[in-house]
């Protein structure tokens, strides 16, 4: 092809972005602007963008998605499906927005259980009344050479609250976790120190829908939910 040619194709599609990024900037406030007027809980978007399919706009309140016509006339709530490539293209999307980085966390909402020489690292959301809970940790009871850091997020219930309340005031909140969840010995003393750790676990658990327990996060950033077994646990830590 002419080098002339290609030149002025390249000018030709640098001078069309301004066009392109002001037509969807309007599109955009429109759909925010008919949203937020129809719907009150669409009144704060954080987030509009096309999507592949034509016509279709996604809508992003915090990790909730929604999609929209070009208008914000209507509203379609549900999964988007790539048939091409089989990719289930709302559930990547929400994937992607909830991914946790490991170096992020803030471990001092955490407890810390350092076993053998703790160098492999592995993050634990769990709640003292998950039966689940309880099998992981009996699975992970045959893992060496790991820092576990525990974060309590009591989501069964008043007495989840309660007894991570009285996990987390214990002198020795490794000891009084394992004694409950391996050995069935309920937690004993106050439960009325600074709990300020289990609100944030919470609130934390919301933003990244941490929606059941226990959720796993390994160094590399994978998050695994529901109990796995020392084996699978052992292959995640060797990624």
């Amino acid at each position: 092809m002419n080098k002339n040619l290609i030149r002025r194709a390249a000018v030709a599609a640098l001078l069309a972005l301004p066009l392109l990024a002001t037509a969807q900037d309007k599109e955009a406030a429109a759909i925010r602007k008919n949203l937020g007027e129809r719907i009150p809980a669409l009144s704060q978007i954080d987030e509009i963008r096309k999507t592949p399919m034509a016509g279709l706009y996604e809508v992003r309140v915090g990790t909730d998605i929604l999609y929209t016509d070009a208008e914000g006339n209507f509203i379609v709530q549900g999964n988007l499906l790539d048939t091409r490539s089989k990719k289930n293209l709302t559930e990547e999307r929400v994937e992607k927005l909830t991914a946790i980085k490991f170096d992020e966390l803030d471990t001092k909402n955490a407890f810390t259980m350092v076993r053998g020489n703790g160098k492999r690292k592995l993050a634990v959301f769990a709640d003292p009344n998950c039966g689940y809970c309880k099998r992981f940790e009996k699975d992970l009871q045959k893992v060496n050479n790991v820092t576990v850091y525990l974060y309590l997020i009591p989501i069964l219930g008043q007495d989840s609250v309660e007894k991570s309340k009285q996990i987390w005031c214990s002198m020795n909140k490794g000891k009084t976790w394992d004694d409950w969840m391996q050995r069935d010995v309920l937690p004993k003393g106050a439960s009325s120190c600074n709990t300020d750790a289990l609100t944030a676990n919470l609130e934390f658990a919301k933003k990244y829908r941490i929606t059941g327990t226990p959720t796993l996060v390994f160094a590399d950033g994978t998050r695994v939910p529901g109990a796995i077994n020392a084996q699978q646990i052992e292959q995640q830590l060797a990624r």
